[in-house]
Parts: structure tokens; C-alpha cells; sequence
């Protein structure tokens, strides 16, 4: 088992920046590739962005490429998205997720966070 909790969202401007944290606890936090994902009211939850257990590899999705970063500090237990260039459209709720090895399909995680809020004004 392993508990997720995720941080750092909230109300930003087109074009500003957050930064999201996960923090994980439970079982052995290298043991598991992350995914952030995200669900705007009325949509499918969406893939982000994923990173590998061993931090070698990254994964996004097509519309935040060049914009987000995904990285994990296995010594901290935590992943971490940071967002920038916001746009209305990334307003949604934010989640990070957890399994053996990375996917973007959801369905495919064992372990989800609570989910935190990033509102953007345009």
C-alpha cells in the first residue's frame, strides 16, 4: 500500500507557474513510477505526465510538452509537476498516481492522491 497526497495547487494567471508536489507514504516510494493526471468537470481524467522508478524517464502529454516538468526525489518520497505557461485550459483538478511501472492509462494505476485544484484565469 501507499498513501498519496498532493499539494501546491491553486488560482493562477494565464502564463503564470505552479509547482505540485505528491507526497507518498507507506511501501518503498522507488519501487513505483508516478503519473499525474488531470479531470476537468465533465471529462475523461487525462494523462500528464509520468516519470519511471529510476528517474531515467519522462513521459507527457502532447499538450503540456514544453511547458511541464515532471521529477521525483526518492529521498523525499515525493514527485513533483512543475507548470508553466498556464492556460485556461489546464484548469483542472490534479491528480498523482502510482504503479510498477509507467503508463498513461489511468486504468492502469493502483494508487491515486485525493487530487488538488489549479484554477486558471484568463
Amino acid at each position: 500500500q501507499v498513501q498519496l497526497v498532493e499539494s501546491g495547487g491553486g488560482l493562477v494567471q494565464a502564463g503564470g507557474s505552479l509547482r505540485l508536489s505528491c507526497s507518498a507514504s507507506g511501501r518503498t516510494f522507488s519501487s513505483y513510477a508516478m503519473g499525474w493526471f488531470r479531470q476537468a468537470p465533465g471529462k475523461e481524467r487525462d494523462f500528464v505526465a509520468a516519470i519511471s522508478r529510476s528517474i531515467s524517464s519522462t513521459r507527457y502529454a502532447d499538450s503540456v510538452k514544453g511547458r511541464f516538468t515532471i521529477s521525483r526525489d526518492n529521498a523525499k518520497n515525493t514527485v513533483y509537476l512543475q507548470m508553466n505557461s498556464l492556460k485556461p485550459e489546464d484548469s483542472a483538478v490534479y491528480y498523482c498516481a502510482a504503479r510498477a511501472s509507467w503508463s498513461s492509462n489511468a486504468y492502469e494505476y493502483d494508487y491515486w492522491g485525493q487530487g488538488t485544484q489549479v484554477t486558471v484565469s484568463s
